[in-house]
């Protein structure tokens, strides 16, 4: 009788010190949601540094406004398109950390590379306006858009595999998933045409507003076919 109660109690032992040495290395996230919050501040404030250099630039060669917004229309173009990415990427990335309490390694180095990819579009939303629209420039600027979502695609998968760390709703989750599925989906696809159809060119990101009905369809869709296959009584 004691073997067989000391062999179910190895196993379960041995489950306790895991769990127990994963709790040890969880820590609070409020440092970490304030740090990300800083980083992309400073990344949507660089943004606006190529247009003052503009505006210092032709302002000593004695050129009035309207010159001024002639010459870098393309670069203010650049910025608010950039400007409002980043501002979504960050409303998303806030609605998911939000009912996030802890953060294990993993999770925090996949937020560090989120951050990197965040500091980085300042670069290519600088190419542009101030250089020749190429092929290079576009795979470079769409790319890097694409690279931010993939990562946040990556956070939301983490988080819906280690539970432990947050108190978001399963449904939520799943729902965040598809939603930054179909981002991926719809830069890829953008950057495709941009490429493929010059005419079309950094128009084609318009095809990201697109992300709204297909997630509604997308996710009403998962949602009937898991009631279905779902037991009664479950």
């Amino acid at each position: 009788m004691s073997r067989r109660t000391d062999g179910r109690a190895g196993p379960d032992a041995a489950k306790g010190l895991v769990a127990h040495d994963r709790a040890r290395h969880l820590l609070p996230t409020e440092r970490v949601k304030a740090f990300i919050d800083a980083v992309v501040a400073i990344a949507m404030t660089l943004l606006i540094l190529p247009l003052m250099e503009g505006v210092i630039e032709l302002g000593r060669e004695g050129k009035t406004v309207l010159e001024y917004l002639d010459d870098d229309g393309d670069q203010i173009v650049s910025f608010l398109m950039s400007f409002v990415l980043i501002a979504n990427f960050w409303l998303n990335h806030h609605r998911t950390f939000d009912r996030v309490g802890r953060t294990d390694p993993a999770l925090l180095w996949l937020a560090v590379l989120w951050m990197l990819s965040i500091v980085w579009l300042p670069v290519p939303t600088a190419m542009l306006g101030a250089m020749p629209t190429d092929t290079v420039q576009k795979v470079v600027y769409i790319g890097s858009l694409l690279l931010t979502a993939l990562i946040m695609l990556a956070i939301r998968v983490y988080l819906r595999r280690h539970r432990d760390l947050h108190d978001v709703p399963d449904a939520d989750l799943r729902s965040g998933v598809i939603a930054e599925s179909l981002v991926c989906v719809l830069f890829v696809v953008a950057g495709l045409v941009a490429v493929l159809v010059p005419a079309i060119g950094y128009f084609a990101m318009f095809l990201v507003v697109l992300v709204m009905p297909l997630h509604r369809l997308v996710n009403a869709r998962v949602v009937r076919r898991e009631r279905e296959t779902t037991p009664p009584g479950r």
